[in-house]
């Protein structure tokens, strides 16, 4: 009897060590539904290396993450929906870029802040963008001198 008490709160503590990685995970990689802040929406040209879970920077500090991405079918442009920290102002005159930390590095969103003094409200979206470059392309444009064929 003795035994099966023991068995029981062991798997009791195991269970509960294992809820806690999971909601740890979770909240890590982004896929918790806790929001802490304020959505924003911005299209891309261009959102190569862009997914979900992407850090929003501003200055180099992470202020946000991305939370959806899909395409405009409209516009055939990304779609990115952006949530920034509660307490973050994002400038209305803002510009979002999908930059790269070097050329191993992964890529992130940018936003450098306008001179503006008034701020996007959630839901807005930030019309001033730009998409990410390949890297590949610029190579190849280098090689070949710049020629287009």
């Amino acid at each position: 009897m003795r035994e099966n008490v023991t068995e029981t709160v062991v798997g009791a503590v195991v269970v509960a060590v294992a809820a806690g990685f999971l909601w740890y995970a979770a909240g890590v990689s982004g896929l918790s539904t806790e929001r802490d802040g304020y959505d924003l929406t911005a299209e891309f040209r261009s959102a190569e290396g862009v997914t979900v879970g992407t850090d929003i920077r501003m200055s180099g500090v992470k202020v946000g993450s991305v939370t959806a991405l899909s395409l405009n079918p409209e516009t055939f442009r990304a779609e990115a929906t952006l949530t920034i920290a509660e307490g973050i102002p994002v400038p209305d005159d803002s510009t979002a870029i999908v930059s790269s930390e070097g050329l191993l590095g992964g890529n992130f969103v940018e936003i450098v802040p306008g001179g503006s003094f008034d701020n996007y409200a959630d839901g807005a979206q930030i019309l001033d963008t730009q998409g990410s470059i390949s890297v590949v392309q610029l190579l190849l444009k280098f090689v070949t001198g710049g020629e287009d064929k």
